[in-house]
């Protein structure tokens, strides 16, 4: 038996499971967090958004799933940053999607 989910080509694919990973306010807010500071942060990223830390380490797995950003222990805090190669896989996979469903100008419906 085949998953649905087996019918659509791999771009299809990626696209979706990277839509999917940025679907929540708070996955956005952790990929400018980490965007921004163009670095690994180190500490609690928890303190720069309005959720609780078990909410944030929940969207941050999500991200991490989906290898959009890495996490490495050190000590006791948890270094995260976005993933560069994989970011840049994402906004490749996008611009395509983007180009070519550029709807045309004269629709009327």
């Amino acid at each position: 038996m085949f998953a649905k989910v087996d019918r659509f080509d791999e771009t299809q694919q990626q696209l979706a499971l990277f839509a999917k990973s940025l679907s929540h306010p708070a996955r956005i807010a952790i990929v400018q967090l980490l965007a921004a500071q163009k670095t690994c942060i180190s500490g609690d990223i928890a303190a720069a958004l309005p959720l609780s830390r078990a909410t944030v380490s929940q969207h941050l797995q999500e991200l991490k799933k989906v290898g959009l950003i890495k996490g490495e222990i050190d000590g006791q805090h948890v270094n995260y940053c976005l993933d560069v190669s994989r970011w840049k896989l994402l906004v490749t996979c996008f611009g395509e999607f983007f180009t070519q469903t550029d709807p045309p100008n004269d629709c009327t419906c």
